[in-house]
């Protein structure tokens, strides 16, 4: 009996995880990802204690590829380094069950490519759209518009072994941020809401200025984030309030100009961004979907991460939720080399809808509140913030995160 075949629009962190979760429940997988190659430079990414449990779940190890280290103490500083918030990983890791760990995106993405089948993997190649014939798209945006029989063709901007049209049991759209399959079917959805933030992202090797905190600084319009990596390396993130579009000639000079008085290691570690390449310095504007999609399903295609639901930055939840994304969409579906069923993928779709949209719908809203703090400009609304922030308990603090971090669970 064939297997069943998924394609996945995207090698970012949900597609890899997609696909993994498949391929682990029989499935045959093909991955379209528009990029040329894996990628080799710019970011970090935090694997919270939920995210850790969802691939811990579908048996991957990835999460430990560029090593197990974690930071001592996690936080919220000023620009002249008094703390305003901060806990220690250990207490973090006794409440959950397991610390957060933070790793370069790039060796991420990596391990969890290697776990894949070579043959399943496709760079330079981009879907282009998704065939629906058979499914009822009379009202695209109603609740009983799901069924479809059948299988549908994906077409795409045929790379050098594949045909510009794959047939398919379903298709994951992780195509990012600029999701083209999200405007193709759901083209009343208002799309993206620019959170009025861009922001700057590098990796520095900085092994002499032994940094043991995981940190973010508030300042007036404007925030710096330092966040140890497992292989040692220090992934560094910084946010200002700018219009839309706005570059400077060199990034690195820019970065300190704004951020070269803050507090230690702020200016030590700029000298070290000084050294990097200009396009090892990355920039992008900050955006979050403007309103929740109507569901993360349409017959036979189904949305996650950024696709279906991006989001501020804020809580470190972008990717922890895609990975959540993944890993329920692979339980709810059947084997991959189950009976031919013709109703059971969209059935499963449907129960993926109501197993994450609302769920990934109040992380993204309150990424977007957090922001705003983070952000504010104001010299008294920054002074009342962090007065405040200093006076919550750093008990209550960790708790507010029991939703985020226990909120993981497989349906059924």
């Amino acid at each position: 009996m064939p297997k069943r075949h998924a394609v996945v629009a995207g090698a970012g962190i949900g597609g890899l995880t997609a696909a993994l979760a498949l391929h682990r429940r029989g499935w045959r997988v093909t991955v379209c990802e528009r990029a040329p190659a894996p990628p080799v430079t710019g970011a970090g990414i935090g694997l919270a204690p939920n995210a850790l449990r969802a691939l811990a779940a579908i048996g991957a190890d990835a999460a430990h590829a560029a090593g197990t280290s974690v930071p001592g103490v996690m936080g919220v500083r000023r620009p002249d380094g008094r703390w305003l918030t901060r806990a220690a990983t250990a207490d973090m890791a006794a409440r959950y069950g397991i610390p957060p760990i933070a790793v370069p995106r790039p060796a991420f993405t990596a391990a969890l490519a290697a776990a894949l089948p070579p043959e399943a993997l496709h760079y330079g190649t981009a879907v282009t759209g998704v065939d629906t014939a058979g499914v009822d798209t009379t009202a695209p945006d109603a609740p009983g518009s799901d069924g479809a029989t059948g299988r549908v063709t994906v077409r795409t901007e045929a790379g050098p072994h594949l045909t510009a049209g794959l047939t398919a049991d379903l298709v994951v759209a992780a195509d990012g941020i600029h999701s083209r399959l999200r405007r193709a079917h759901f083209p009343a959805h208002p799309g993206l809401h620019y959170l009025g933030e861009t922001a700057w992202r590098a990796l520095v090797d900085a092994p002499d200025l032994r940094i043991p905190a995981m940190s973010e600084t508030w300042g007036r319009g404007k925030r710096f984030g330092v966040t140890p990596l497992a292989d040692g390396r220090y992934y560094l993130y910084a946010t200002a309030r700018v219009p839309a579009g706005t570059r400077s000639a060199d990034p690195r000079a820019e970065l300190r100009r704004r951020f070269g008085s803050w507090h230690d290691p702020i200016p030590a570690l700029l000298e070290r961004v000084a050294r990097l390449g200009p396009d090892e310095v990355l920039q992008n504007d900050l955006y979050d979907l403007a309103a929740p999609l109507p569901r993360l399903h349409h017959g036979r295609i189904a949305w996650l991460g950024d696709a279906a639901h991006a989001m501020a930055p804020n809580l470190g939840q972008g990717g922890c939720q895609a990975i959540e994304d993944a890993v329920v969409l692979a339980h709810l579906l059947p084997s991959g080399d189950g009976p031919d069923d013709t109703d059971s993928v969209p059935a499963a779709l449907a129960a993926y809808t109501a197993a994450r949209r609302d769920r990934t719908d109040a992380v993204r809203v309150r990424a977007r509140r957090i922001g705003r703090l983070g952000a504010l400009r104001s010299p008294l609304a920054a002074a009342a913030r962090d007065l405040a922030v200093r006076a919550t308990p750093g008990r209550l603090a960790l708790r507010g995160m029991d939703d985020l971090f226990n909120g993981f669970r497989l349906p059924g």
